[in-house]
């Protein structure tokens, strides 16, 4: 045992009498400081206190409402943290033993892999499924890698995958990163849906994939999506599609059901895992037959005498792309969530997202300008065209939210919509909190016509100035 000399000379180690343990010194003296630390000596109080204080700043769901379009930032019930946090789940360590003496321990675990994903194949309509992926992009990745191991497979030589543009932004890096060139596929003006007919004249035997968000960007559900699978089939391409939105259309729609080839979806947007701040997130791929010998191994697979163990006998899968089993405690939380509220609570929190978005469209589309006016889902997009002869842009409105007491939606996404605004309510929310915001977004508007100044000049109340956003842009440093 070694206590340590509290002089600023030496600080070396001393054995204690009646120690059999002789360690080196502790801290060699080049490295020790000359003179004391000017550190400050608080209370306890007053620590607490400072934190207090810092986290009364934060914006986050628990206390305010977060509009934020194409995020799903929803409200998760603190049940699930509290099933999260129960030691025989969060003590475990993956090097545990599957089977051998002492691997009943992560029997369970296993266990939860295995039936989540049986339960997404139900809900999306799909073959199989692996719980891997880490975040949504590294779902979308995870599925452009099992489009290139098929075509590999079948000897095809197809480097091209088209996009459309009301899809998610995403898309294209990860189909980029997964070594394919990538072609956007325009809007049609009066649908608010890919164009069918600019889709047959891009669709030619080169094509590996066509990767589709629906809902798309502009909260529109695409209800061609099987014509769609049938000309990207005619040409052995295959389809991808962007289950981001999920939480539109569970119980309503089965995207398998459509013909889809591969899906990602993002538990901690859908399925009950809080949002945003880096993490964590989950985006398990689930695919139908044509795709599962190239799931990433390892899988979870079910014995005869009911035991579970990880698989690695796939001579085609893609390989490993995340370490053990993907973010465990994200998908426990899904896993809880979906037996939580089963199947038909699953089909309400759409039919609830999907309510409160076209309430909201509804009671703004008269202030604002709404591009696509058609029943939306989970979101919706309008735009401040309208505002913009006063000067007053999308930035504007979003950082005079911050005065009315709310989160700003999403602005300039989708690029397909001049000063765009994305707003996507979910179905935590409440009557009385979309009122609230309705009636802040018609101030916004009439103060947009009366004193377009004061929106140029707004947040007021935040503790932080607005950006001088076009002199960070000018005097950007990239050196660093």
């Amino acid at each position: 045992m070694v206590i340590f000399d509290k002089s600023v000379e030496g600080r070396r180690g001393v054995v204690l009498p009646g120690c059999d343990v002789q360690e080196p010194d502790a801290i060699p003296a080049g490295y020790c400081r000359k003179q004391p630390a000017e550190l400050c000596e608080l209370s306890e109080l007053d620590v607490i206190r400072h934190f207090t204080a810092l986290s009364r700043k934060n914006f986050g769901v628990d206390n305010g409402f977060y509009p934020l379009g194409s995020c799903t930032m929803k409200y998760n019930p603190k049940a699930l943290e509290v099933i999260a946090g129960i030691d025989g789940f969060a003590r475990l360590h993956p090097f545990l033993p599957q089977l051998r003496h002492g691997g009943m321990l992560v029997q369970g675990a296993l266990r939860v892999v295995w039936e989540l994903e049986k339960l997404l194949c139900e809900i999306t309509g799909m073959t199989a499924c692996t719980m891997q992926p880490l975040a949504g992009a590294h779902g979308e990745l995870t599925g452009m890698m099992l489009v290139a191991a098929y075509h590999r497979k079948k000897g095809n030589r197809k480097k091209i995958v088209l996009i459309p543009d009301e899809a998610h932004g995403t898309n294209p890096s990860s189909a980029a990163i997964a070594g394919f060139e990538t072609r956007p596929v325009p809007t049609c003006q009066s649908s608010g849906m890919l164009d069918i007919a600019a889709l047959e004249k891009l669709l030619t035997d080169e094509v590996a994939a066509i990767m589709v968000t629906n809902p798309n960007t502009l909260g529109i559900f695409n209800s061609k999506i099987e014509r769609v699978a049938e000309i990207a089939h005619r040409h052995d391409a295959l389809v991808y599609y962007d289950g981001a939105n999920l939480n539109a259309i569970m119980g309503r729609f089965r995207p398998g059901d459509a013909g889809i080839d591969v899906m990602h979806m993002n538990l901690h947007k859908t399925f009950a895992t809080p949002h945003g701040g880096g993490g964590p997130g989950a985006g398990p791929v689930a695919v139908r037959e044509n795709l599962e010998q190239f799931l990433p191994v390892s899988r979870v697979i079910k014995r005869s005498d009911n035991t579970y163990q990880l698989d690695y006998d796939r001579p085609d899968s893609i390989g490993y792309i995340a370490p053990f089993y993907g973010n465990f405690s994200v998908c426990l939380k899904a896993y809880a969530y979906i037996l939580l509220l089963g199947g038909k609570g699953l089909k309400e929190a759409s039919e609830t997202a999907v309510l409160n978005a076209n309430y909201l469209m509804h009671k703004l589309k008269d202030i604002y300008d709404l591009p696509y006016p058609k029943t939306c889902m989970h979101e919706f997009v309008l735009s401040a065209k309208k505002q913009m002869a006063n000067d007053v842009h999308a930035t504007d409105i979003a950082k005079a939210l911050i005065d009315e007491g709310f989160h700003p939606m999403t602005v300039y996404f989708p690029l397909i919509v001049k000063e765009a605004m994305m707003i996507e309510p979910t179905e935590t929310e409440s009557k009385e909190t979309l009122d609230r915001f309705i009636a802040a977004m018609r101030r916004i508007a009439e103060t947009a016509q009366s004193d377009p100044d004061q929106l140029r000049a707004a947040p007021v109340t935040s503790p932080v100035c607005r950006p001088d956003e076009v002199k960070a842009a000018r005097d950007m440093d990239f050196s660093a």
